[in-house]
């Protein structure tokens, strides 16, 4: 797995000039979406105790945190609930924790800050997190399906239990604004034999949870905040799941030169057009055309933040981005040394560099929206295989998306098995078609 550390040191040696030339959008463009963001935000890693903090909670160190973080003009967080911590026992559901998470909002509405609640984070900076009533099992010989995060009709039901006890506890909250059932949980069907499902177990999970929670919580924002691999690979949830279920695709963006082998060179102009690629991909998969696409994850240097996003808003497909992450790690915490220094924020709830050019990118952007570009043109991938090997993938189908960006053209994306769809690309606004495959 690649960590967002390789993807530090990869960016920040790319090329500004990159950047392509963009189009105006013409006055036959078809017409924006009802949606009034883009939204703004930050994956909330306390600056005290990081994560662990839920067990050794400092309400007055939080909420200097997120003043900080409301400083910078931000408008939501998201937050991770450290799985076992929140759920020791497969019946049992913790007290502390839940009062926690309920003070954590009550300092959040102090701040201003709408909050996303994580719920099922057993995946956080290359650490698992999953209780104990999760396999493996003490027993090597009793049947290890029996604690499958995806499968067993035992855990699923333990997870429901969580969910509606956040949901009691914050769910009328009015900075609560949804449920993210998991933090990357298609990584457990990678590196947990005992954890592997199918596409189609993957899928019927997916709906079963995000159903359950839209019963309990109506109305309110529910995604799956799923990794990079599921679009990259038909692995884990499908694409078309991903993309229909929850009220918005959710997609973590960064870039790597060892994790996304297409790139050409450190000046490759995908270094600054990952995220507008991942976006049009999503929205390819969408049936409703209204639907947003939510850059929940993504973090590049302080030098190409400012063409990444405009790239990225000019879609007009995103419900808004969320920085990874909101504050340095402090190193006596001993993770990854590579996950220590990704904040906008340091350890003294000082603004970073980086930190300060996204409160003046996020000021200019509320002011005066960038404007959407037109993409009549777009490229048609096949609706499978998009890689030709497993791990890492290799992104055959990125570089033909590139390939018209450096003659000044921003494509769209359009399934092969809606290609012919003219109502469809009509309603897109796309009058030609480039073929990426024979």
């Amino acid at each position: 797995m690649i960590s967002r550390r390789e993807f530090v040191k990869t960016s920040v040696l790319g090329s500004a000039a990159a950047v392509a030339t963009r189009r105006p959008v013409f006055d036959d463009a078809p017409a924006p979406s009802t949606y009034s963001g883009p939204r703004f935000g930050v994956n909330y890693i306390p600056r005290t105790r990081w994560l662990y903090c839920w067990l050794d909670w400092n309400q007055q160190s939080i909420a200097d945190d997120l003043s900080a973080i409301a400083q910078l003009g931000l408008d939501h967080i998201r937050i991770h609930c450290l799985w076992p911590f929140f759920q020791p026992g497969i019946n049992t559901v913790s007290d502390r924790a839940l009062a926690n998470l309920h003070s954590l909002l009550d300092v959040a509405d102090t701040a201003g800050l709408d909050v996303e609640v994580t719920v099922l984070a057993g995946w956080m900076s290359g650490l698992l997190f999953i209780p104990p009533f999760v396999a493996p099992l003490a027993d090597p010989f009793k049947d290890q399906k029996d604690g499958n995060i995806f499968t067993s009709p035992k855990v699923i039901e333990a997870e429901n239990l969580l969910f509606s006890r956040i949901v009691e506890t914050v769910g009328k909250h009015r900075r609560f604004l949804g449920i993210d059932v998991g933090d990357e949980l298609d990584v457990l069907m990678q590196i947990q034999n005992c954890n592997a499902a199918s596409m189609g177990d993957a899928d019927a999970w997916a709906r079963e949870m995000l159903g359950y929670v839209s019963e309990i919580a109506p109305g309110k924002f529910h995604v799956n905040g799923i990794s990079h691999a599921p679009w990259w690979n038909d692995f884990g949830f499908s694409r078309e799941q991903i993309a229909t279920t929850g009220q918005a695709s959710v997609v973590h963006s960064y870039v790597s030169q060892e994790d996304h082998d297409w790139l050409l060179s450190r000046s490759d102009p995908a270094l600054l057009h990952l995220q507008e690629y991942e976006v049009e991909l999503a929205y390819a998969y969408q049936t409703d055309l209204s639907r947003r696409v939510w850059v929940e994850e993504t973090n590049i240097s302080t030098e190409f933040m400012e063409p990444m996003f405009r790239n990225l808003l000019a879609t007009g497909k995103a419900w808004g981005i969320t920085w990874w992450c909101s504050h340095d790690i402090d190193p006596s915490i001993s993770l990854d040394k590579g996950e220590n220094e990704l904040g906008l924020l340091d350890l003294q709830n000082r603004p970073k560099p980086i930190g300060r050019k996204f409160a003046e990118l996020v000021a200019e952007f509320r002011r005066s929206r960038p404007a959407i570009v037109a993409r009549d043109k777009a490229l048609v991938i096949p609706d499978r295989g998009l890689s030709a090997k497993p791990w890492p993938a290799d992104w055959k189908y990125a570089q033909p998306y590139m390939n018209p960006i450096n003659r000044g053209v921003s494509p769209a994306i359009v399934l092969a098995s809606r290609s012919k769809d003219e109502d469809y690309l009509r309603a897109r606004g796309i009058s030609e078609l480039i073929q990426s495959y024979g």
